[in-house]
């Protein structure tokens, strides 16, 4: 891969390691906290989607339409099954499980459906990966550990398998059908505030005071969220999405410090060395 587009993916991953620390900030509902910040989001970006449309770059075809509305359909799936995870199980579980098993899937989808064929050195690195993710988790089934380290592995899996999902699909898009990033994520936005907003509804006495009290961490997820994502759809338009799926996760480093020196969460040893782990196989993958 090229040193721009390793840029590109490892901002990426600082702005994703933000926003899901902030994220569990949240109070209140989830629900509203997914609809406030994606609609959030949708402010911001559709304006450059417009222009981008008006200027010619990417028109407002069917074809974008429907891929929009595909990706919208797996992101809020991605968004409800993250924030469920946080509000049941430690973060500091959930998020590397989550960005491990993501990449690994997307990995192996990559091969079996796309035709990419990574080195000898990139599933390698794959399998450190996983490694590094056992280590940082620790063993699920430890003695006084409750239910907690397994409920959190379970969702951090289901989390993964959902980023898997979005993620081939988006570098389809992009790649093969050449979807402008921004105008593309632009329009799953806004079909994700619709998707999102008739259950918003049925809460309604509670989104002034949900967004009120969740005002701060609404804003930063609207900015970093978007930000991180739409650099990855860059990077896939020339890069093999089996390698830049895991480049983005060394968000798991910083994810999971910051979960130790934020919330308090135990093991720090343990966590230094399965991150070590992980930008091994990182580092292997992106070779």
């Amino acid at each position: 891969m090229r040193a721009g587009t390793i840029a590109l993916v490892l901002i990426a991953a600082a702005a994703h390691a933000i926003w899901n620390i902030v994220s569990k900030y949240k109070r209140g509902d989830t629900v509203l906290f997914v609809w406030a910040y994606t609609c959030a989001s949708a402010v911001l970006c559709v304006p450059i989607g417009i222009l981008l449309a008006v200027d010619g770059t990417q028109p407002a075809t069917r074809q974008l339409a429907a891929a929009s509305a595909v990706s919208a359909a797996l992101h809020v799936a991605y968004s409800l099954t993250l924030q469920g995870g946080y509000d049941r199980a430690d973060l500091g579980v959930v998020y590397p499980v989550a960005r491990g098993t993501g990449p690994l899937l997307t990995m192996s989808s990559a091969i079996l459906f796309l035709g990419e064929r990574p080195t000898a050195a990139a599933v390698l690195g794959g399998l450190t990966v996983v490694a590094g993710i056992v280590v940082v988790t620790g063993n699920p089934f430890r003695r006084g550990g409750g239910s907690r380290p397994v409920r959190g592995v379970g969702w951090g899996a289901a989390t993964g398998a959902s980023i898997a999902a979005y993620t081939l699909w988006d570098s389809y898009s992009v790649a093969s059908l050449h979807l402008a990033p921004v105008s593309y994520y632009s329009g799953t936005l806004v079909l994700q505030c619709l998707f999102l907003t008739p259950s918003a509804l049925r809460r309604r006495e509670q989104i002034a005071s949900t967004v009120r009290r969740n005002a701060a961490p609404v804003l930063t997820v609207a900015v970093f969220s978007p930000l991180a994502y739409i650099l990855v759809l860059s990077a896939m338009r020339t890069a093999p999405v089996a390698l830049v799926a895991p480049l983005r996760e060394s968000s798991i480093v910083v994810g999971s410090l910051l979960a130790w020196r934020l919330f308090h969460e135990a093991h720090l040893a343990r966590r230094l060395v399965g991150a070590a782990a992980v930008l091994a196989g990182i580092a292997a993958i992106s070779l």
